[in-house]
């Protein structure tokens, strides 16, 4: 066994702009007209976020467009939700997730990890088992790490105009649980 102590992973370069992001939202019909400051700063965000993570053009238009459409009654229906749903917990925690999102107006950073430590802490339940649910509810799939970082785009993409409109976490959230029953 190894007994050195593991030296810190420095994060995958980021072979992507903000100008690219731009320009795969205008391929893909969300955004139309001239970008404004906001939301050219929101296309540098998400190229930040999501770039590192992604192999390639078709992989970052894949998570963007987690962003741009969502439909829950169409989530609820697939086999894959199903399984997720029916494992312990999980409705749980989409609905204390969904009470701890309503309590605040905007969600970032911060308070997802605060939503995730508090959901740890109620419900007993690992990080696995937490994460799940929430990422199925409010970025549209089931996957890791990625898509807590699609969920930290939706809430400022909700707050500015786009060809599309933009669902905020809340949103999700409360369509999400609506469409379960």
């Amino acid at each position: 066994m190894d007994a050195q102590p593991h030296a810190e992973q420095s994060p995958p370069p980021n072979p992507w702009a903000g100008s690219d992001v731009e320009s795969l939202l205008r391929e893909r019909g969300w955004l139309i007209e001239d970008s404004s400051p906001e939301r050219l700063a929101w296309c540098e965000r998400a190229a930040s976020l999501l770039g590192p993570h992604v192999p390639d053009r078709d992989s970052l238009a894949s998570l963007l467009q987690l962003v741009f459409r969502y439909d829950a009654a169409d989530l609820v229906t697939a086999v894959e939700s199903h399984i997720a749903l029916s494992r312990y917990a999980a409705r749980d925690v989409l609905r204390e997730t969904g009470r701890l999102l309503l309590e605040s107006s905007m969600f970032d950073s911060d308070r997802f990890k605060e939503i995730v430590t508090l959901l740890k802490e109620r419900l007993e339940l690992t990080p696995r088992e937490i994460l799940m649910p929430i990422r199925l509810a409010l970025a549209g799939r089931l996957g890791e790490g990625e898509l807590d970082r699609v969920i930290l785009l939706l809430d400022p993409a909700a707050a500015l105009p786009w060809s599309v409109r933009v669902k905020s976490a809340r949103t999700r959230i409360v369509e999400f649980c609506a469409a379960l029953d």
